[in-house]
């Protein structure tokens, strides 16, 4: 095994593009897995990605580079997080250390960084509805040669998007081979009716072996053509139900079945690839495979080793922080935390969240009220209706979804939720920026999504104990309807967050200081900010700021704008994590112009574009929202004075 101080890439370090894996010959495959295996772990422990889900999926990335013609076939990956060693070997093996960090490689397959990348995959479930459209594509464009492979695993397959792709495999003519990598996980372990069904899936050795020779002997008598086809699928459907006595979900929808395989016996997947590439029509190969395969540590807790940090490889002791000094909670912490408190005195209170009860910690409550925690799988949109079913019959239900995830269920939202105005309690971990995940995670539009959904209160805590606050409000029987609390990844500002918690009436604000210049409205934990960049500032020019934290974007702090305008202040300057367009400073906007309030407005947001990956610190300082581009918008807006404005080290 691989030492924190060196590993061996004898064959890996002359692969620099698939045409290079392709010359080795097949029984070298395995030391270029061993290879691969090593170099991921030895670069995570330094530089910190997702682990376990790589390490299970390097047999059958080095087998399908090996068989199929790449880039010219296409490889669709589905959850990205799996694809470590398909970027090490297409190009990208000298670089791969700069993975997730700001200005190297992007954290997910994307095809601006690549031609191997066949199409963004940060999210789950799309790589059979993208696969097909690909087959397709080269169907009706004469592209006779052309092979396409989606690769769908860790959970993918619990997604609505994966049967509606399935769907559609089913009835449009297609040669596409469909991986299904199982390894009974998505982030925590799988989780529904498809996981109990490929738990079960056996294939009987005679029957493939039948099915086999039984193809070939009709293809060589000419048999095997596609009027012939579904009339043979469906004889080999009767055929194993009585063979096997099992049904097979994809058979039944015409999609031939192999496996299921062994997915880490990278000499044994070349040869089935090899023999089934060739084949007519969708094809569908089963593969079982361990998450974190090759490393003791994540096989032992694939959901911890996901994206464990930095690690020492010899030990397997995660590499933590050493300063003593007490660390506020991540907020996805006080949150389940408090929704354990509410449930225990609210009896109606259940959980609900698409496959991430560890991510979002409703795994707290989940240990102690199983029974009242729900874990739906891959189904944000699912996740959402589900809830609405439970409020319509008296229960408060939390539903937890990260934001960038939510924009699955945006229909849901509206179609279930918000017209009936049921009292479901959506909670959107990971709003705003979100770091090293780039674009397909950053949770920057559901501001400006849902604030034009009516009957919504939309809110944003400042800090951990409004976070708390504005929990216990919702669930509370005098605020009736659907709630939406947004709150960021990681850490918050405060120690002190156990406090009791109050009642937050919706469209409420509070002024934490007073000025007489400028006013400034701040949405969400950016709050924090504002008040560290005003305290920078010399008593003199902190009594011209005054600031708001407003807490609701939905609906707006009637009373706290009339006392604003009235005021008449120089400027007015509003601030958000999220997108400033259709935002929290586009709601401000709108406020002052049906009042007939033309005090100048300066928004803060996020830009008009998809923002790149790297640490959150660095992030907000290039899109010009950390406490130095605060500290600086203040300084061209107050009136100067004879002392300097300077940021307090």
């Amino acid at each position: 095994m691989t030492t924190n101080n060196e590993y061996t890439q004898n064959l890996l370090n002359h692969i620099n593009l698939p045409a290079d894996l392709r010359k080795l010959k097949v029984e070298q495959l395995p030391q270029v897995c061993d290879e691969l295996r090593q170099k991921i772990i030895y670069v995570l422990s330094r530089h910190p990605g997702h682990l376990a889900s790589s390490l299970g999926a390097i047999e059958i990335t080095v087998a399908l580079h090996y068989v199929f013609n790449t880039p010219d076939d296409r490889i669709v990956w589905d959850v990205g997080h799996q694809a470590y060693s398909h970027k090490i070997l297409t190009g990208r093996r000298d670089r791969f250390n700069t993975n997730r960090q700001l200005g190297g490689l992007k954290p997910f397959p994307s095809p601006e960084e690549s031609k191997f990348d066949t199409c963004t995959c940060g999210h789950a479930s799309n790589s059979i509805s993208v696969g097909l459209g690909m087959d397709v594509a080269a169907r009706l464009q004469n592209i006779t040669n052309r092979k396409v492979i989606a690769v769908i695993g860790d959970g993918a397959m619990s997604g609505g998007l994966a049967f509606e792709g399935l769907n559609n495999v089913a009835s449009t003519p297609n040669n596409m081979l469909i991986v299904l990598n199982d390894n009974n996980m998505s982030i925590d372990s799988s989780v529904g009716g498809m996981k109990q069904y490929l738990l079960k899936m056996q294939t009987s050795s005679f029957y493939n072996r039948f099915r086999f020779c039984t193809a070939k002997k009709f293809s060589s008598f000419g048999l095997l053509n596609e009027n012939s086809k579904n009339a043979i699928l469906r004889f080999n459907n009767s055929l194993k139900s009585l063979i096997t006595r099992q049904q097979n979900i994809f058979e039944g929808l015409n999609i031939r079945y192999f496996g299921p395989t062994d997915g880490h016996n990278v000499i044994k997947l070349v040869n089935t690839l090899r023999k089934i590439k060739d084949m007519t029509g969708p094809k569908i190969l089963h593969i079982h495979t361990v998450k974190g395969k090759g490393y003791e540590a994540a096989e032992k807790d694939a959901t911890i080793w996901h994206a464990p940090g930095k690690f020492d490889i010899d030990t397997g002791e995660r590499i933590t922080s050493t300063n003593n000094t007490p660390q506020p909670p991540k907020f996805q912490t006080v949150f389940g935390e408090t929704l354990l408190e509410l449930a225990e005195a609210n009896n109606r209170i259940v959980g609900v969240t698409p496959a991430m009860p560890t991510g979002c910690s409703m795994d707290i409550m989940m240990t102690k009220m199983p029974h009242r925690v729900f874990d739906v799988g891959i189904a944000e949109g699912h996740a959402v209706t589900f809830s609405a079913g439970m409020a319509k019959d008296g229960l408060i239900p939390f539903c937890n979804i990260y934001s960038s995830f939510s924009q699955r269920a945006y229909d849901n939202i509206i179609h279930d939720v918000a017209i009936s105005r049921l009292k479901v309690i959506i909670c959107l971990d990971r709003a705003g920026l979100v770091g090293e995940d780039g674009p397909t995670h950053h949770g920057n539009f559901d501001i400006a999504a849902l604030r034009a959904i009516p009957n919504l209160t939309l809110c944003s805590p400042i800090n951990e104990p409004e976070l708390r606050n504005l929990m216990y409000s919702a669930q509370l029987d005098n605020n009736p309807g659907p709630w939406v609390i947004r709150y960021p990844r990681g850490k918050g500002s405060t120690t002190d967050w156990r406090k009791p918690m109050k009642e937050i009436k919706p469209g409420t604000s509070q002024r934490l200081r007073e000025g007489t210049e400028i006013c400034f409205l701040s949405y969400g934990p950016l709050g924090v900010s504002v008040e560290k960049a005003i305290n920078s500032l010399s008593p003199t020019m902190q009594s011209k700021v005054s600031h708001y934290d407003m807490r609701f974007a939905k609906p707006l702090d009637d009373d706290a704008l009339n006392e604003i305008s009235n005021h008449h202040y120089k400027k007015i300057i509003t601030i958000e994590d999220g997108s400033l367009k259709g935002g929290f400073g586009s709601a401000i906007a709108e406020w002052l112009e049906q009042h007939n309030d033309y005090t100048p407005l300066h928004c803060m947001g996020l830009p008009d574009n998809f923002i790149e990956h790297g640490s959150v610190s660095e992030l907000y300082k290039i899109v010009g929202l950390d406490t130095e581009a605060i500290v600086k918008t203040l300084n061209e807006n107050l009136t100067p004075t004879t002392s300097n404005i300077t940021i307090k080290s």
